[in-house]
């Protein structure tokens, strides 16, 4: 499992409750621009250095997602740590991939944890991919937690990666490409009640939203 919190799999949560029918999650901008150019998605969104790249349709904004009717369509998102990592944690031998982030967190313990899986692995982003951050590290363990049949206290998490120093961004009045109500959808544990699973089809990677079993 990869974690990114802020923003790129809560981007995506959010895109599945607008209606978006499937992700192809890839590396780089050019990818994006590409699948759109062939008709093979609808929408590109993704960020670079947190701006929207040029050509796409949408950033990585969970907010200015949750604004649209995706009803149907397919998208293409890029990013700089979510969904390059994903894409690099694809070419590993794995027997499931999931995109995880504080909204669907107990959603995707739940899948993992019925899937009786002996190796659970969970991978941090941070910012960029590079530097570790509060936020990714919370879900991380707040995941394993309720992966083992325990249930940590939501608001407790929720403060913690509110103070981190990512966090902090989004009430920068500089920094214009961190809005401060992607803050707040990022930071609501559980809130989506489905996982992000990724499947190479035809070559691409394909993220859906799945269910535990009895659930959604």
């Amino acid at each position: 499992m990869v974690i990114d919190v802020l923003r790129a799999f809560t981007t995506a949560s959010v895109a599945f409750q607008r209606g978006a029918d499937h992700i192809i999650m890839v590396a780089e901008v050019e990818e994006a621009l590409t699948l759109r150019e062939h008709k093979r998605v609808d929408l590109c969104i993704g960020e670079v250095d947190g701006f929207k790249p040029e050509g796409f349709d949408f950033g990585n904004s969970p907010f200015e997602l949750s604004q649209i009717d995706l009803s149907g369509l397919v998208i293409a998102q890029s990013t700089r740590a979510g969904t390059t990592g994903i894409t690099m944690a694809a070419r590993n031998e794995y027997t499931r991939l999931f995109a995880g982030a504080l909204v669907n967190a107990a959603a995707t313990a739940k899948v993992v944890a019925e899937s009786r899986a002996e190796v659970v692995t969970l991978v941090a982003m941070g910012a960029w991919g590079t530097t570790r951050s509060d936020e990714d590290e919370q879900c991380a363990l707040y995941m394993k937690n309720r992966i083992q049949g325990r249930h940590p206290d939501r608001e407790a998490v929720r403060n913690l990666v509110l103070s981190g120093e990512e966090s902090q961004k989004y009430h920068d009045p500089v920094q214009i490409q961190y809005h401060p109500k992607d803050l707040e959808l990022a930071s609501r544990p559980d809130s989506v009640d489905f996982a992000i699973e990724l499947k190479l089809q035809e070559g691409f990677l394909v993220a859906r939203p799945v269910c535990a079993e009895f659930a959604c």
